[in-house]
């Protein structure tokens, strides 16, 4: 397939880059900083794009089967919420103005329902640091799921996302929609590289069109 992945040189961005690759899919990769990207790979083309010029953007996109978009502004951004929002809304239309139809957004975990009618982002527990990211995405997913003309997925992701120590991918994973998936020791976890996997099987497959779904062990 031909993906094109926005944040590709981010912490999930760079998982799914690794993984569609050794897939074989052709990935164009669409970043802020190309000299960033210092993977070299036959089936990767690297260019440089704003995500706040939907115009500019659209005409990088065209031609693509699937849009993967990880973009994230920067934890430590002090506008984070702002930003996230505005470039998470460019790309959806940058995506729609380029005639693709796949899309599919990286979201954080602080949206998923703990209990009826609480989300963990509102719990005491909830990292203040991370606060202003995941309101976005929250409220982010909340514009998108309004969206008719894309077929469109939110995935956020286990409630603990850690980097394997030694490229960690087991190559399974269960899912879940708007609750996380624990494991027996009530944990809700996963590694990014089995993030991406996760998320290159639903390029290659759909399995939630117009749908959030959450993965962990």
């Amino acid at each position: 397939m031909k993906i094109t992945l926005i944040g590709a040189t981010g912490f999930v961005g760079s998982a799914i880059l690794k993984e569609a690759l050794n897939r074989g899919h052709e990935l164009t990769a669409v970043v802020r900083n190309p000299e960033k990207l210092i993977l070299k790979n036959d089936n990767l083309t690297v260019v440089q794009g704003d995500v706040m010029d939907s115009e500019t953007l659209a005409k990088l996109l065209t031609g693509a089967d699937a849009v993967v978009s990880a973009y994230n502004p920067g934890w430590s951004n002090p506008d984070i919420y702002n930003e996230f929002l505005r470039g998470s809304q460019s790309i959806q239309q940058a995506v729609k103005k380029s005639g693709v139809k796949r899309l599919l957004v990286v979201g954080g975990a602080g949206s998923l329902f703990i209990a009826p009618d609480l989300q963990l982002i509102d719990t005491p527990e909830f990292p203040g640091d991370f606060k202003p990211g995941a309101l976005a995405a929250r409220d982010y997913l909340n514009i998108l799921k309004e969206e008719k003309k894309l077929e469109w997925t939110f995935l956020s992701p286990a409630i603990e996302m850690h980097q394997g120590t030694s490229g960690e991918r087991k190559g399974q994973y269960r899912t879940g929609l708007d609750n996380p998936v624990f494991d027996a020791n009530k944990r809700s976890i996963i590694s990014v590289e089995d993030i991406a996997v996760a998320i290159v099987d639903e390029i290659e497959t759909p399995k939630h069109i117009h749908q959030r779904f959450t993965a962990a062990y």
